[in-house]
C-alpha cells in the first residue's frame, strides 16, 4: 500500500478516486464539489463508506452480485490457495478447479451437460449468440440466424449484448447495431393494458406474442429466443401464470434453441439453484455469472446440452468445425475455486431454503407496506428478488416520475440502508424499487429495509 495512505487516514485514497477513476453509471460533474462514495469495508450484509458510515446493502453489492455476504473467508483461502498452485492457463486446457467445478455446477442443472468458462455476463451471452449464429452456418446455410429478445430484458454492455437488449435507454446513443437481432413483447401482467391485452390468460397471450414475431420473421430465420426467467432491470418480472410452458412448446414447435440468461438469477437467488427451475422450462442454453462466485473473482459460465455441445464435433476432419472462440480470463482458475466454496456455502448453511423462507416473508412484507402507501402499485418477485412499482394513480396506474423513485432510494441510502430502484432502462417507467439482499438475511434484516423504505416514501410522497 502506498506511504501516502496513513492509517485511518483515507484523504489519499479518495483524492486518488477523484482524480483518476471513472466510476460506472453515474455522472462525474457532482464530485466536482464534493467526494464520490467509497466502500471500504464489508461484512455480512454490512458495509463501511470511507466515513466509516455502515450501510446495510439490500442489492448484494449494487448490482445483485454477493449473494452469501461480504468477509467470507473460506472463499477468499481457496483462491489464495488456488492462485499459489496455478493461477492461470489458456482455456484450450483444463484445470483442477475448472472440472470440479463444472461437475458440480452440471449436477445442480439436470439436462445440461457442457460448462464454457468466460468472464463476465455480457461475455457469455456473446458466446451464446455465436454458437447459435456458428449453427446456423453449419446447419442452415446461414439462414437461421436470427435471435429473439423480450422488452424490457438486459443482456449485457457490448454491442451485441445491446443489440439483444430490450432497455432503451440503456441502449441510447450506442448504435448501429448488429444485425439479426428481433424484440418480442413483455410478459409483466401489470402492464397488460398497455399492450391491449386480454385480462384472461395473459401468460399464454404474451408467449403467443412470441409466436406472431417468428412467423412474421419467418420460422426458417429464426435460431434463438434469449430470455431472464425473472427480468431484472426492467422491472423485476416474474412471468405470469402459462407463460413458460407455451414458450417450450412454440421453441420446440419451430427448431428454436432456448437460451435463457441467468446472469442475475442464478446461483439461488430465487430460491432455487436457477431462475428457470422455478418453472419446469429445459432450456438448451443458460448463461450465469453474478452469483456464481459472489464476486470473490471474476467467474461467468455458458453451459449447453449436449445436443448444442455435439454440433461442434460432428465433424473433426473440418478446420472449421469446432467452436473458434477463446475467453481470455475463462482460464483464470480462481472464479471456479471460488465458485466451488460459493456453493458449497450455500448448501452446507440451507441458503436456498433461507432465500425461499425470507422472500416469502419480504414479499408479504412488502404487502404491507403496500397497504399503507398508496404510491405502490404492485409489488412482486422471486425468493430474495423484489420490486415494488411505484405509480402516481392506482387506477390509471400512472408510472411515478422517475426522481422522485430515485429520492426514495437516496432517502433509504442517508438512513443507511442501499435499494436499487430502475433507471436509465425504460423511458417513462423506471418507477420500480428493486431488492436483492444476500441470501443469508434475516427477518431482523428485512425489517430494517422495509423501515427505511417507510420512512423514505412517508417523507417523498407525504
Amino acid at each position: 500500500m502506498d506511504g501516502a495512505l496513513k492509517e485511518n487516514d483515507l484523504s489519499h485514497v479518495v483524492a486518488a478516486d477523484k482524480a483518476h477513476v471513472w466510476h460506472h453509471l453515474i455522472q462525474h460533474k457532482p464530485f466536482e464539489q464534493g467526494d464520490p462514495r467509497i466502500i471500504i469495508e464489508g461484512k455480512g450484509m454490512r458495509v463501511w463508506d470511507q466515513k466509516g458510515k455502515e450501510h446495510l446493502d439490500a442489492v448484494s453489492g449494487g448490482v445483485w452480485t454477493v449473494n452469501v455476504g461480504y468477509g467470507r473467508e473460506s472463499i477468499a483461502k481457496a483462491v489464495y490457495d488456488q492462485l499459489i498452485k496455478l493461477n492461470y492457463f489458456a482455456g484450450s486446457a483444463g484445470s483442477i478447479p475448472g472440472a470440479l467445478f463444472a461437475e458440480k455446477l452440471i449436477s445442480k442443472m439436470p439436462g445440461m451437460t457442457r460448462t464454457y468458462y468466460t468472464n463476465s455476463g455480457s461475455e457469455a451471452n456473446e458466446k451464446a449468440f455465436k454458437m447459435v449464429r456458428q449453427i446456423a452456418h453449419k446447419r442452415y446455410g446461414g439462414k437461421k440466424h436470427k435471435i429473439l429478445y423480450r422488452d424490457r430484458d438486459y443482456h449485457g454492455t457490448t454491442i451485441t449484448a445491446l443489440s439483444a437488449g430490450g432497455q432503451q435507454e440503456r441502449n441510447a446513443q450506442y448504435g448501429p447495431y448488429t444485425p439479426g437481432f428481433v424484440s418480442v413483447p413483455h410478459c409483466l401482467e401489470y402492464r397488460a393494458g398497455d399492450q391491449g391485452a386480454p385480462v384472461e390468460n395473459y401468460g399464454e397471450w404474451a408467449a403467443d406474442q412470441i409466436e406472431q414475431v417468428i412467423l412474421r420473421e419467418g420460422p426458417d430465420t429464426v435460431g434463438a429466443l434469449c430470455l431472464e426467467p425473472v427480468t431484472a432491470g426492467g422491472g423485476v418480472i416474474t412471468p405470469p401464470q402459462g407463460y413458460w410452458d407455451r414458450v417450450q412448446e412454440i421453441c420446440k414447435k419451430y427448431d428454436i434453441l432456448l437460451h435463457i440468461d441467468e446472469v442475475v438469477c442464478g446461483v439461488g437467488r430465487t430460491g432455487t439453484w436457477f431462475g428457470y427451475q422455478q418453472y419446469g422450462v429445459q432450456p438448451d442454453m443458460v448463461t450465469m455469472a453474478k452469483g456464481v462466485a459472489s464476486g470473490y473473482a471474476a467467474i461467468a459460465c455458458l453451459v449447453t446440452t449436449e445436443e448444442v455441445f455435439d454440433m461442434f464435433k460432428d465433424d473433426a476432419s473440418d478446420p472449421m468445425n469446432y467452436f473458434r472462440d477463446i475467453s481470455t480470463f475463462g482460464g483464470c482458475t480462481a472464479g471456479p475455486a471460488a465458485a466451488i466454496e460459493n456453493m458449497r456455502i450455500i448448501e452446507d448453511e440451507g441458503l436456498l431454503e433461507n432465500t425461499s423462507a425470507m422472500g416469502d416473508y419480504m414479499l408479504d412484507s412488502l404487502g404491507a407496506l403496500m397497504d399503507k402507501h398508496s404510491v405502490i402499485g404492485q409489488v412482486r418477485g422471486k425468493g430474495l428478488f423484489l420490486g415494488a412499482e411505484l405509480v402516481q394513480d392506482r387506477d390509471s396506474r400512472t408510472p411515478a416520475e422517475e426522481k422522485m423513485v430515485q429520492a426514495v432510494v437516496g432517502d433509504c441510502m442517508a438512513q443507511g440502508v442501499i435499494i436499487g430502484a430502475t433507471n436509465r432502462s425504460l423511458p417513462g417507467y423506471n418507477n420500480t424499487l428493486c431488492f436483492s439482499p444476500a441470501l443469508i438475511a434475516t427477518k431482523d434484516d428485512i425489517d430494517q429495509i422495509l423501515y427505511a423504505v417507510d420512512g423514505a416514501l412517508k417523507r417523498v410522497f407525504g
